[in-house]
């Protein structure tokens, strides 16, 4: 955890984070353990809020520590952060997989591959470790974004920094589609163990007729079913509608607020959230009236 200028205690996430949790097992810490963290956590400056994102629901971890927080006379609550869409792997592989997409899906990629087709040559490369062209992969990637409908990233150094280290661990699929040499469409997943994560993806505009960023997602999804044979593709954050075509199920990802009832701090923040909470919930109610 970090102490944010606010003087509270936050997730060490930021923009680019997907998921935030504990770095290994925790089943060896029963109760009175995770009591035990938050007795040593609540010592720390800013300890008396603390924010945690974006974290897994479902996780067990995540029960105990609401009950060591509560044991030592936290408020916790709750909120929604983001909806995540995500595709188990069938037995078959991409085929099995493909068949079960929609028929719109299907035919908008197909329609794709023969416009390209008549557009020139074309071709896709997907970079999977230091051993490829590394330099002209990440400068694929980058004039792609740049011409993208994509804002400018905040921090421009940590895409290609964090390609690299991919690609040093193994665990990077950086593909490019290019036509007639140009990259039209690009995207970086990330595939270790038995997961493939879809990081990023962008494509130029002004050739959506071509549908290269879907051909390209095809492609990327073929690649991690088959070859690296992942359980899992997970599209990580957001519920733009287009996942809905690719992805058969969806989850939510939440945060936790946890205010210490015992310090003044703790009581600000717990009133500043049911207000907050109070004042969406009579928007919605007006809303719908």
């Amino acid at each position: 955890m970090q102490l944010t200028p606010g003087g509270h205690l936050s997730a060490q996430s930021n923009y680019y984070s997907c998921l935030y949790g504990p770095v290994g097992p925790t089943h060896a810490l029963h109760e009175d353990g995770w009591t035990s963290l938050v007795q040593e956590v609540r010592s720390l400056p800013g300890s008396a809020v603390i924010q945690l994102q974006p974290l897994n629901g479902d996780a067990e971890w995540l029960r105990e520590l609401e009950s060591g927080l509560r044991a030592q006379g936290y408020l916790t609550s709750r909120f929604f952060c983001f909806g995540n869409w995500y595709q188990p792997v069938p037995g078959g592989g991409f085929a099995a997989y493909w068949s079960e997409r929609p028929s719109a899906l299907r035919h908008s990629v197909e329609r794709g591959r023969r416009r390209l087709d008549k557009a020139g040559s074309w071709r896709i490369e997907i970079s999977t470790s230091e051993e490829h062209d590394l330099d002209a992969a990440i400068e694929a990637y980058e004039a792609v974004y740049a011409q993208s409908w994509k804002q400018p990233e905040p921090c421009p150094g940590f895409m290609p920094g964090l390609i690299r280290t991919a690609a040093r661990e193994g665990w990077l699929r950086l593909g490019v589609l290019r036509l007639n040499g140009r990259a039209l469409a690009a995207q970086l997943w990330l595939a270790h163990g038995s997961k493939a994560n879809i990081y990023k993806l962008a494509y130029v505009e002004g050739f959506e007729k071509l549908s290269a960023g879907s051909v390209l997602t095809a492609a990327l999804m073929q690649h991690v079913m088959d070859i690296d044979r992942v359980q899992e593709v997970d599209y990580l954050i957001g519920d733009d509608a287009y996942k809905a075509d690719w992805m058969a199920s969806r989850r939510e990802r939440v945060g936790l607020l946890a205010c210490d009832m015992r310090r003044w701090r703790g009581w600000l923040a717990a009133g500043r959230h049911v207000l907050g909470r109070w004042r969406r919930s009579v928007k919605s109610i007006l809303a719908t009236t």
